[in-house]
């Protein structure tokens, strides 16, 4: 009975409505939720910049980022830098001299990475041609080493490399110092013709080594055709008149224009001497490459097919420059 007089109790409790006494508060629900919980400050000892970054600044952050160990870092970089120089109006100047940017970008010739070196001879292309000229003489160095370099894949973009420099800048590269002497060594070591005991780096790949003997062909027609071909043209007598001989009263084009004079610097080595002068490249040529370059074309023709085509481009050029 007790135990029943209990349940009824207790049911009953439900239906009643509990008295509040004056000055207690109202007992909190089942589901109720606490909100008096404040959150934490958050305190800046040094205030946001609002202010974007300057072209000039991101610009130089970029060419920072040349020295980076990572590849991907300089590959981005140099993307960075050629949609800069491509979307730049012409005769805009670049937030540093293109001698310090130049002095940057060319040891990249002999990075590891295929897209770094592929991205790089991008941003060749977009920089200004005149700019390239004035400061041939110094990625030759870099890409002498690429030619020669243990990497297959390295020496294949190095090609490409002083190919572009040949194509814009050829009566430059012949003369500036080693330009002439240096680059025919290198072409004709990597080719096998500096002697007989010597290998071809490419032995075995018939379309890079045809490829070295084309850019040997454009180098022969630069150092040894170019002044004779722009002689040809007709009379600037006639076709300048009356304007005769301004070009002599005009600021140069190009930077130290008296360096072949080599004034005040030291006494050259003979292959790196300034053959500023075509007929100085034909008497180097004659006396150092001609019998290993005609030994070695002889021998490619006997070949034939993309072999014998290359080596046909060097023999005519060869006898352009001696009938001219």
């Amino acid at each position: 009975m007790g135990s029943s007089a209990k349940k009824k109790r207790e049911k009953k409790k439900d239906f009643q409505k509990q008295k509040l006494k004056v000055g207690k508060t109202r007992p909190k629900a089942d589901n109720h939720t606490d909100t008096s919980f404040r959150a934490k400050a958050i305190v800046l000892n040094q205030q946001l910049d609002v202010a974007a970054p300057t072209y000039s600044s991101v610009f130089l952050h970029q060419v920072s980022l040349l020295n980076s160990r990572s590849d991907s870092q300089r590959k981005d970089a140099l993307a960075h830098l050629t949609n800069y120089v491509a979307s730049s109006s012409p005769g805009e100047a670049l937030p540093i001299t293109t001698s310090s940017l130049l002095g940057s970008i060319y040891p990249l010739v002999l990075n590891g990475s295929s897209g770094v070196r592929n991205q790089l001879l991008k941003l060749l292309h977009a920089l200004p041609k005149e700019d390239i000229r004035d400061h041939v003489h110094r990625a030759l160095p870099y890409v002498r080493a690429g030619i020669t370099h243990l990497s297959r894949d390295v020496r294949a973009t190095a090609i490409d490399f002083l190919s572009f420099l040949i194509r814009i800048a050829g009566t430059d590269l012949v003369s500036c110092p080693g330009g002439w002497h240096q680059t025919l060594e290198c072409l004709t070591t990597v080719l096998g013709w500096r002697s007989a005991s010597s290998k071809a780096s490419f032995a075995g790949d018939v379309k890079s080594t045809a490829r070295i003997m084309n850019v040997l062909s454009d180098l022969l027609l630069a150092g040894l055709l170019m002044d004779k071909l722009s002689s040809s043209q007709p009379d600037p007598l006639v076709t300048e008149f009356p304007l005769w001989r301004v070009e002599t009263l005009l600021v140069a084009t190009k930077s130290n224009v008296y360096a072949y004079l080599n004034l005040f610097g030291a006494q050259a080595e003979d292959d790196s001497q300034i053959l500023d002068e075509q007929e100085d490249r034909l008497q180097n040529f004659n006396r150092h490459f001609r019998d290993p370059v005609l030994a070695g074309v002889e021998a490619a023709m006997k070949e034939g097919g993309e072999l014998g085509r290359a080596a046909g481009l060097v023999v005519k050029t060869l006898e352009r420059a001696r009938n001219t």
